[in-house]
């Protein structure tokens, strides 16, 4: 922690979950030097550049990280489509020099926004499995669980949501954040034609395909199957989302316990 806010803050999300939206948000409010996806980007390309030094490796990212924020305040997402082994084995990363949150949407949403960019999905790619990894190791070594947002109460919800995360990692709630221009980003370097959807928004909003996406997992038994495999990681994380209080889950949660 730096003056109470963290030196470095993580959001873990599995891939198609808006986390680029909140990418988009977390660089809107200013008072964060912002790192996009330095983890997938090296698993992707074997290289990344984080914050204009290249680094090919794990424990490089991790030592880079640390050095920006010691530097400052530095926030960076990632997309769980790959296992981060050097993340994993660090016990001070995970509980001490960094605050982490998670991002999780339906799965059903995720498979389907993903297929529509690569076809040859795999049941890897999207994720859950991974996240759950790194979620499970975030509450091991810091002794509670992590604060886990889901995807589609950040589109109807904003305000709230948001609020609830600010206060859950100790900073400051800053509304103006939840609007900015459209358009592309450098930070999103190779990876742009993934997205293409959130640099036409101005804001947190839910963007509906024309195909919904039960129809087309329905219609591709190779769907189906990624479906049932990465739904019950799904579900484990889902137990933990934010809600507000008094929400009609935590009564149904209730009378099933």
């Amino acid at each position: 922690m730096t003056d109470g806010v963290p030196r470095i803050l993580a959001l873990w999300s599995a891939p198609r979950c808006r986390s680029t939206a909140f990418f988009r948000m977390m660089l809107e409010r200013g008072d964060f030097r912002v790192v996009h996806e330095p983890f997938s980007n090296l698993a992707e390309f074997g290289e990344v550049s984080v914050a204009g030094t290249t680094v090919s490796s794990e424990p490089a990212v991790l030592a880079r990280l640390r050095e920006l924020g010691n530097a400052g305040a530095v926030f960076f997402k990632d997309t769980t489509d790959e296992s981060y082994p050097a993340v994993l084995a660090d016990a001070a990363f995970l509980a001490e020099d960094a605050v982490h949150a998670f991002l999780i949407r339906s799965p059903r949403e995720t498979i389907a926004s993903y297929f529509r960019l690569n076809p040859e999905v795999r049941a890897e790619q999207i994720g859950f499995g991974h996240q759950l990894e790194l979620f499970e190791a975030v509450r091991a070594a810091t002794g509670r669980p992590p604060f886990v947002m889901d995807a589609e109460r950040l589109l109807t919800d904003p305000t709230a949501v948001i609020a609830a995360f600010c206060a859950a990692v100790g900073i400051e709630f800053r509304p103006a954040a939840l609007t900015w221009q459209p358009g592309h980003r450098e930070e999103w370097g190779p990876s742009q034609r993934w997205h293409e959807e959130v640099s036409r928004t101005s804001g947190f909003g839910a963007v509906r395909p024309a195909r919904t996406a039960e129809a087309l997992i329905a219609g591709n038994p190779r769907l189906v199957a990624i479906l049932a495999d990465q739904q019950p990681f799904y579900e484990r994380l889902l137990e933990h989302a934010w809600r507000p209080a008094g929400d009609p889950a935590d009564e149904i949660a209730g009378l099933c316990r």
